[in-house]
């Protein structure tokens, strides 16, 4: 299924969200910010969908802004101004709040905007020859989309404000050292470590998984008690729906295959 700047595929019980401006290296237009609301939407609704990747169409997984799309903002009202931001934030926050484990593959570049974009995935895989910051103050402007948020969460404060405040653009292998990334793997490669990660969630517990999101998530929010008391309201919820049997026999038959 194609969205107008997005496509989205299907197979074997993983999704992928393919952001298809390639010859604008992925940057991220008006229509952009909306057609990623709308992928996630499809694929968070899809049954069949345990696993979703998100990547981008050609070298690039996203430049960043499409400040050509953007130039008519510049003339714009504060209340239009704010109005799609609002907007462009709900819909990238649909990545991360969806109840199913998003990886995010990053090749070439994934710069401001297209950084932000993942850090709203629950995984990040890089190639080696991947670069990524955001640069935001270098032009005047702050982090809006949830990098100013997400970044410190993922790296720790003092690390997620050196590369705020100097607009620093890192290698893959700084990336990996901080954390930003989890893994690092040949360029070649990228797509292949990518499906291993996905084939080894999707035949877990479903509706454990995005549980668990949910909770993880939500310890970076409030406080251990109330983490604590969802985490049991989450795991009655498993109890009674979940089939355990079979997920532990399977959990048990892998784990004798690998001794």
């Amino acid at each position: 299924m194609d969205l107008e700047t997005i496509s989205i595929e299907k197979e074997d019980g993983v999704g992928k969200i393919i952001l298809n401006r390639a010859d604008k290296r992925n940057a991220i237009s008006a229509e952009m910010f909306m057609d990623i609301g709308e992928a996630a939407r499809i694929v968070s609704d899809d049954a069949e969908v345990k696993v979703v990747i998100l990547m981008g169409a050609g070298k690039v997984f996203s430049a960043g802004i499409d400040f050509g799309s953007m130039s008519a903002l510049g003339g714009a009202s504060s209340w239009t101004v704010r109005d799609m931001l609002k907007k462009s934030q709900t819909n990238y926050s649909r990545l991360e709040n969806m109840e199913k484990p998003v990886i995010a593959a990053i090749q070439g570049s994934a710069i401001g905007a297209g950084l932000e974009l993942a850090l709203c995935c629950d995984i990040r895989i890089a190639a080696e020859d991947a670069r990524m910051g955001i640069p935001e103050v270098c032009f005047g402007l702050v982090p809006d989309l949830g990098g100013a948020q997400r970044l410190p969460r993922i790296i720790g404060l003092g690390r997620a404000k050196e590369l705020i405040f100097t607009g620093r653009i890192v290698d893959a292998k700084e990336a990996e050292r901080m954390g930003l990334v989890n893994k690092i793997v040949p360029a070649d490669k990228l797509m292949e470590a990518t499906m291993e990660m996905a084939n080894e969630i999707k035949d877990n517990g479903l509706i454990a998984i995005g549980l668990a999101k949910k909770i993880a998530n939500k310890s970076m929010e409030i406080d251990m008690e109330s983490v604590l008391e969802y985490s049991i309201l989450a795991q009655d919820i498993c109890i009674r729906t979940e089939d355990m049997g079979t997920l532990f026999t399977r959990y048990m038959e892998k784990k004798s295959k690998k001794k």
